[in-house]
């Protein structure tokens, strides 16, 4: 147990509703200087109602938060700024027109109103971009970098506000393996020096690696306090749950057949540079490599986003030229993007709508759409990967990140795809979640048609896929199976050996 002295923020009978709905009941957790308290829970759990509360966007309707052992009333952002706490949000508030410098210190540029000291600015990036051995350069504009370059300035952001109280929500799910370490090294430094971290993250086995402590939500509710809780992935994931999962990470082999879909010597102006590999159908075909190795480059040219220089694609055997998107989706290949929210759904429909956007031919009647015939069509798409009833009349964005995954996946069951590239299917969902999202890539592999994964999960990588082609550079520097590669293999950065698919 630690000395009241090294409390450095305290929450005591949490309580926050929004209207019937009730976020959180009750909940009481303490977070100490120089420790790593993580908080998990399935989607829903009321931990991010929680974690706004300490921020100061909601006020609690009952209970107390105190800091440095005085009570205090987070009533606005600043507030809790002032206090010395920072939060990264999984979602991110950046301004995409700024540099990565202005960005970092947003709110707080150095010098006198309307006199900025640039160079003051940009040197404080350049060393907060250092520590985090992020290489990316503090004049480059936000809205150009990948998103996980803008998780990154997201991180950075959080550690220049000089806090002493960090909160990070989902901090890893856009970053590879080193990029991981390179946070995770920082994160123990800075607990060394004191400071007091609240660690949000689906990925268990990362917050046992990292935590002191865990703290379990389910229903809005401490179900297991960090003082009862162990430190191992099982006990943690019964807690979460109530039950017990056999398998983590649960793959059915389904019998390979002919190839579905070949790559051949495939380049584009976007990061792929001579890549050659074959899918086949019943199979899952993983896509290993650090991060912009070019995995998504891949994915992106095989979806007719970005077009060819060079090389050919043949899909059940005959030629493939996709100038589109709309080439691809006709052809039968599908994509769930990374960024499922920018990139992969519609937020002023319902989730319904979402699933049968794919598909509205089969249900074009002339000038006009048959909507009882589409109603009827999404409530059997909802059923069969198990997305909650309520997506059928509710926006999507009010839907859980894993039922919002699902939504997507349905979407390409309704357009009949039987190539689907998921680029990081389980990123930022729960353990529930993810179980399911494994079920439907089950069900999709039995029936025949072939999924190319790509995750930076590397042991997700390595238990789902039948067989693992490692990117480098764009282009496949060596295809296996799992059991014949290690963790170490898909963190090789240089592409000594090519070979074909």
């Amino acid at each position: 147990m630690q000395s009241p002295d090294f409390v450095a923020l305290e929450l005591r009978d949490i309580c926050k509703t929004f209207g019937p709905m009730v976020a959180n009941d009750g909940v009481s957790l303490v977070l100490y200087r120089g420790q790593i308290h993580g908080l998990v829970g399935e989607n829903g759990s009321g931990k991010s109602t929680l974690i706004k509360t300490l921020c100061g966007v909601h006020k609690p309707d009952e209970g107390l938060v105190l800091c440095g052992g005085q009570p205090v009333h987070l009533d606005h952002p600043l507030t809790a700024r002032a206090l010395g706490v920072a939060t990264v949000f999984q979602e991110f508030s950046l301004v995409p027109d700024l540099t990565v410098a202005e960005n970092i210190q947003l709110g707080r540029w150095p010098g006198r109103p309307f006199r900025v000291r640039w160079g003051a600015l940009r040197e404080t990036a350049r060393q907060v971009l250092g520590d985090l051995g992020i290489q990316i350069s503090p004049d480059a504009h936000v809205g150009e970098l990948s998103k996980a370059q803008q998780q990154l300035v997201e991180i950075a952001k959080g550690i220049a506000a000089n806090a002493s109280i960090f909160i990070l929500d989902e901090p890893t799910t856009a970053l590879g393996a080193p990029e991981v370490s390179h946070l995770h090294a920082l994160l123990q430094r800075m607990r060394a020096n004191g400071a007091a971290i609240l660690y949000i993250s689906h990925r268990i086995d990362e917050v046992v690696r990292l935590a002191n402590v865990v703290t379990v939500m389910r229903n809005g509710r401490v179900v297991s306090t960090a003082a009862d809780t162990p430190l191992e992935v099982g006990a943690i994931v019964r807690r979460m749950i109530g039950k017990d999962i056999e398998k983590h990470y649960a793959k059915a082999h389904a019998p390979t057949g002919k190839p579905l879909l070949q790559v051949c010597d495939i380049s584009t102006d976007y990061g792929v540079s001579g890549a050659t590999l074959t899918l086949h159908s019943g199979e899952v075909l993983g896509l290993g490599g650090v991060l912009g190795s070019g995995r998504s480059a891949i994915a992106r040219a095989l979806f007719g986003i970005d077009p060819l220089t060079r090389g050919e694609l043949r899909l059940r055997g005959g030629a493939l030229k996709l100038r589109s998107p709309a080439d691809a989706i006709a052809a039968g290949i599908a994509l769930l993007p990374e960024d499922r929210k920018s990139e992969g759904l519609f937020f002023n429909f319902s989730g319904a709508q979402n699933i049968t956007i794919a598909s509205l031919n089969d249900y074009d009647r002339g000038f006009r759409l048959d909507l009882k015939r589409e109603r009827a069509a999404s409530r059997d798409l909802i059923e069969q990967p198990q997305v909650t009833p309520e997506a059928q009349y509710q926006l999507v964005d009010r839907l859980s990140g894993g039922n919002q995954q699902k939504i997507l996946i349905a979407r390409w069951l309704s357009a009949r795809a039987d190539v689907l590239i998921f680029d990081e299917p389980t990123q930022g969902i729960d353990i529930g979640a993810k179980e399911a999202i494994y079920d439907l890539i089950n069900t999709i592999t039995r029936a025949g048609k072939g999924v190319i994964l790509i995750s930076s999960d590397d042991q997700e990588l390595l238990s789902i896929s039948d067989r693992v082609a490692l990117v480098r550079g764009g282009r496949i520097a060596r295809v296996a199976r799992p059991a014949e590669l290690t963790k170490s293999d898909l963190l090789e950065t240089t592409a000594e050996r090519i070979q074909a698919a």
